[in-house]
């Protein structure tokens, strides 16, 4: 087989629904074949537009595409400063890229190349919410009603519905939420949910790291008996090492990762059996490459996986998830965001979900692309973002 050389590299922005989105397209020296992979990082795009544009492109250009490992490592420490969010998200679109590339060339979906399914669908959970304890209810009946055999549980936004008390006079504006009222309106949101509902839907809850490390271990551990899924991002990475605290204390299964993107992170909790699920997100540490050996690495300690999957991982990248979860021996669980029709029409074999279960169309590479002309109808908007705007009652900024 002759050697076929990386001849382009595009970047591709568009805004069909909430999320900028960032898509990286790989042209090769073999007239008609491409690849695409997610670069998305939403709150960042424009930075990681120019990672691609200005340094990764004039390091890949000529390059052996059958070379994925060599580029991804290559590609990681080419800068000297490695580990970060913009170049992993850059890396990852084009390491996503190279797999639709060799999928293509082998004309076999990338789940074969990662040694073929264990499964023949990946389960997904869906978001229920609500202001009210019935509301919360209702929403949860919607998706059984769907099929769906996990579901997400949140009352209000991220932190719970807004505070009562008032801000100091001249706080600043932002996304203010109060941890005390978080806890006590959610111990009695699933203590409603378990008395209508029973015990035999899946729930999970995410926690987005809004509370301090000592107020997470007493909130994980009321929430033992409500017999979670999983308990999601407890804790900020920043607090690590409480997680032997909330082990000691309780056996809710936990769920991390989302915000990781350097291998010590993730690495003493997986030896440490300190959590139960991984959930990074696949363009946020690099790619379908590390994320495979982090799979593999994670299985030989009893843990699943459960990669991150909102609205702002593109539909590449959710595609790239769907291959890592039907080959996986040690997946869990797939978040899916429920992406609108448009995105259906800028994304053509976007894989579909029917009654709680994503399916692969079984296309070479990972069957999905982007159409450009529709992309192009929905350009990126720049804006400040608020919900990461965090505060605390008096006005004190707090993590998001």
């Amino acid at each position: 087989m002759s050697t076929v050389t990386i001849k382009d590299v595009q970047t591709i922005l568009t805004q069909p629904a909430g999320s900028r989105l960032v898509i990286v397209k790989i042209i090769t020296s073999e007239p008609g074949l491409y690849g695409v992979g997610c670069a998305t990082f939403t709150q960042r795009f424009r930075a990681v537009h120019t990672a691609i544009e200005q340094h990764l492109k004039p390091f890949l250009i000529g390059r052996d595409v059958d070379r994925i490992e060599e580029i991804y490592r290559m590609g990681a420490v080419h800068s000297y400063w490695r580990n970060g969010p913009v170049l992993n998200n850059a890396l990852s679109g084009v390491d996503q890229a190279l797999w639709d590339i060799k999928g293509k060339r082998a004309n076999m979906p990338v789940y074969q190349l990662l040694g073929g399914k264990c499964r023949e669908a990946a389960a997904c959970y869906a978001h229920a919410g609500g202001s009210t304890k019935e509301e919360i209810v209702d929403s949860i009946r919607g998706f059984m009603e769907e099929g769906y055999q996990y579901i997400r549980v949140q009352k209000g936004g991220y932190g719970g519905l807004s505070p009562n008390r008032p801000a100091p006079e001249n706080s600043p504006e932002g996304a203010y939420y109060d941890p005390r009222s978080y806890m006590r309106q959610h111990l009695e949101v699933f203590e409603h949910v378990r008395e209508e509902l029973g015990f035999e839907i899946e729930l999970c809850h995410d926690i987005h790291e809004r509370l301090i490390p000592i107020d997470a271990v007493g909130f994980a551990k009321d929430m033992e008996k409500f017999k979670l899924f999983f308990l999601e991002d407890p804790l900020a990475p920043e607090d690590i090492e409480w997680f032997n605290n909330i082990r000691q204390q309780c056996s809710t299964p936990l769920a991390m990762g989302e915000l990781f993107n350097h291998p010590r992170e993730w690495q003493p909790l997986i030896e440490g059996r300190l959590i139960d699920f991984i959930r990074m997100h696949v363009s946020q540490m690099g790619g379908i490459t590390p994320a495979k050996a982090v799979a593999s690495f994670a299985q030989m300690y009893g843990i699943r996986t459960a990669w991150h999957g909102p609205g702002d991982t593109s539909p590449v990248g959710h595609a790239a998830n769907l291959h890592l979860d039907l080959w996986a021996p040690n997946f869990g669980i797939q978040e899916w965001c429920r992406f609108p029709e448009v995105c259906y029409e800028v994304f053509p074999g976007l894989p579909e979900l029917r009654k709680g279960y994503l399916y692969p169309n079984d296309k070479p590479g990972l069957g999905i692309d982007v159409d450009e002309a529709a992309a192009a109808k929905y350009p990126c908007q720049d804006s400040v973002e608020m919900w990461t705007q965090t505060r605390l009652p008096d006005g004190s900024p707090a993590r998001p």
